[in-house]
């Protein structure tokens, strides 16, 4: 392997701090259709509320979601909303303590994060988003790919 850096010296590359970021939320279908929206803020109860009316709307049948522990999972306002007639499509699923490996969604971080977006380098958020946005892409028309993953991850969907 080559590299710019002096013999025996390990190349680094500095770049400054911020706490900018991105958030996603996904879903994965059955028939393999991959939703999800990215924004520059937090996930929070509400927009986690948007999202399952979201899927709700574009999405027929019943909906099997499946919760890890994230607090915003056990929002007020998600309670409410499976409270006020959000429920009878849903089927909550909670996710033990830790178990990502449980999860059909985490093998699509998994991939956007460690396959398709591990050697890209961006200077700005918007081209992070960019680049998440072409690598979901490329990724939904991978039709093997995502028909595996649920499996993968022990649900027989």
């Amino acid at each position: 392997m080559r590299t710019y850096a002096p013999r025996g010296q390990t190349p680094t590359l500095r770049v400054p701090l911020t706490r900018d970021h991105l958030s996603a939320i996904g879903a994965l279908t059955t028939d393999g259709r991959v939703l999800m929206p990215v924004q520059t803020e937090a996930f929070r109860g509400p927009r986690v509320v948007r999202f399952l009316r979201h899927l709700l709307r574009h999405l027929v049948g019943k909906l099997l979601v499946i919760w890890d522990g994230s607090p915003i999972h056990r929002a007020k306002v998600g309670k409410a909303f499976l409270a006020d007639g959000g429920a009878p499509r849903l089927w909550l699923e909670p996710l033990p303590g830790y178990a990502p490996e449980l999860n059909p969604v985490e093998g699509i971080w998994h991939d956007l994060k460690r396959a398709r977006l591990g050697n890209v380098c961006c200077r700005t958020l918007q081209e992070v988003r960019y680049e998440v946005r072409l690598a979901t892409a490329v990724l939904r028309h991978q039709a093997t790919v995502l028909a595996n993953l649920p499996r993968h991850y022990g649900c027989p969907l």
